[in-house]
């Protein structure tokens, strides 16, 4: 009988004590099992911040909105960016940009350049802004100049409004696609969160008989740098001798972006230039309180400097300081057996003269194209 009193107690107690736990163990793997699911969601979900932070390259916090919004379906979550992009470029666009790059493209006998602007060195470096680039200089180098004929030489300035409804080619894992150079600009600038801008381009050609050069400052990757020249040397037989030519029209292509030049010679300073500029040296000599005579010889020696700062052909070779541009082709002329001229020249650099426009209108400083 104790025996069985005994184990009656005993099943009570563990009765009891099976009763109480039970739930506690319940709810511990209930949790755990809660736990475990929401883990994997929250893994799920950063898998998709990353793979659409990857498509689109939109700051996280946009792309993580754009998720919630679109209740984690990427595909819809992508469409919502691109729709919110659109929305905050055009309301950038307003926004100075004056950082950017320079992009250039070209055959054996043309070649075109572009500017295009953003607000940030950082946007600058980006490669899709970068890749927008190549594609707008390459595009430019097909526009023809309705005032030149086909097969002359020379150059001529192309607006960005001119090439805004052309067809445009994208090739970037993350922009690809054939459409208009205005959209693909607004969908950079979209992706980068920034005001972009294709400001300017222009293009240069040669005779059949002419070199053309080339030569980018500041380049991140090929095709692209922050500072330009273009030049074309004139020569009777342009296939002959052919390295010489290259060689010195590279090395002038340099000199250009070094040197500034705004006039090929002394004769094509235009008169208002001339005229302002012997009015301040003027002013500046009278200011010594010396006599007439030496005032107008201060003027005259202060304007030889003057030339050899603007113009190409008066300046001191970069390379060789001993000698002048002119100089240097009368030397190449020998070289090579026949006359050798600069036809046609012009220098970029991203940025230039933008602050005076938005603050004067004025025109901006570029070289002369001869």
């Amino acid at each position: 009988m104790a025996f069985s009193a005994a184990t009656k107690r005993s099943r009570s107690i563990g009765a009891i004590l099976y009763n109480r736990l039970l739930p506690n163990t319940c709810s511990r793997t209930f949790t755990s099992e809660a736990s475990s699911s929401s883990s994997s969601s929250s893994s799920n979900q950063m898998n998709l911040i990353k793979q659409l932070r990857e498509r689109t390259s939109a700051p996280i916090k946009d792309v993580k909105a754009a998720l919630m919004d679109s209740n984690w379906d990427i595909d819809a979550a992508q469409r919502e960016l691109r729709k919110r992009g659109k929305v905050l470029a055009s309301k950038k666009s307003a926004r100075t940009a004056t950082e950017g790059l320079l992009a250039l493209a070209h055959t054996h006998n043309r070649a075109a350049l572009i500017e295009l602007n953003c607000e940030t060195d950082f946007v600058a470096r980006n490669d899709i802004f970068q890749h927008l680039a190549l594609c707008l200089a390459k595009q430019t180098l097909l526009v023809e100049n309705g005032t030149q004929q086909s097969g002359g030489a020379g150059g001529f300035h192309v607006g960005a409004e001119n090439l805004e409804e052309l067809k445009l080619s994208l090739e970037h894992p993350k922009i690809s696609g054939e459409t208009t150079v205005q959209n693909a600009i607004t969908e950079v600038a979209a992706m980068m969160g920034e005001n972009v801008r294709l400001r300017r381009g222009f293009v240069m050609s040669t005779s059949s008989n002419g070199v053309l050069s080339t030569y980018l400052h500041t380049s991140p990757q090929p095709g692209l740098g922050r500072m330009a020249g273009i030049l074309t040397l004139e020569a009777e037989d342009g296939n002959s001798q052919l390295d010489a030519l290259q060689r010195v029209g590279s090395e002038l292509a340099m000199h250009i972006v070094a040197a500034k030049p705004l006039f090929l010679t002394k004769e094509l300073v235009s008169s208002d230039a001339l005229e302002s500029e012997r009015e301040i040296l003027k002013s500046q000599a009278e200011a010594s309180g010396k006599p007439p005579m030496a005032i107008e010889k201060m003027v005259e020696g202060r304007l030889r400097k003057y030339f050899e700062d603007v113009v190409l052909m008066e300046q001191k070779f970069i390379i060789n300081e001993t000698i002048n541009v002119k100089t240097l082709l009368n030397n190449l002329s020998t070289e090579v057996g026949f006359p050798v001229k600069i036809g046609s020249f012009f220098r970029m650099e991203v940025g230039e003269g933008i602050q005076r426009l938005e603050e004067s209108s004025a025109s901006e400083p570029v070289a002369q194209v001869v």
